[in-house]
């Protein structure tokens, strides 16, 4: 059901910093910051020859990203986000499973443009999964 690995999101608390660093001292091909209010987050891409690096920094006090970093400072691995041809069969046959899918349940419009639904970190070894429609 999973296709390849689209990204690794990082939580950065200082997104400047994080660009710098992984342009700098990496000399990685790093995008412009993209807000993402439905997301509560600002995100820039890393484009990588076999997959991406989203680099995250919470949009405002509501941002989810905020509870992230008030218990890990210094930033982390976030999510990883795997491609499915269809989301919605990937979402019934998870919830068949006993996968918990985040919010409502139903796809948003993530940052590339596509559907994208999270799963529940508890059913996947402590990881949070997003899923992007392609």
């Amino acid at each position: 059901m999973i296709g390849r690995l689209n990204h690794v999101a990082i939580a950065v608390p200082d997104l400047e910093a994080a660009i710098a660093q992984y342009r700098d001292a990496l000399g990685a091909d790093v995008g412009a910051p993209k807000d993402e209010p439905d997301h509560g987050v600002t995100v820039v891409f890393i484009t990588l020859p076999n997959t991406k690096i989203e680099l995250l920094y919470p949009l405002g006090d509501a941002s989810p990203i905020n509870g992230f970093l008030d218990k890990n400072p210094s930033g982390g691995i976030h999510h990883i986000c795997y491609e499915v041809e269809d989301i919605i069969a990937a979402r019934d046959h998870l919830t068949q499973t006993g996968a918990r899918v985040l919010g409502t349940g139903e796809p948003k419009i993530g940052a590339h443009g596509k559907p994208v639904l999270f799963l529940h970190p508890k059913y996947f070894n402590g990881c949070l999964i997003e899923l992007e429609q392609v």
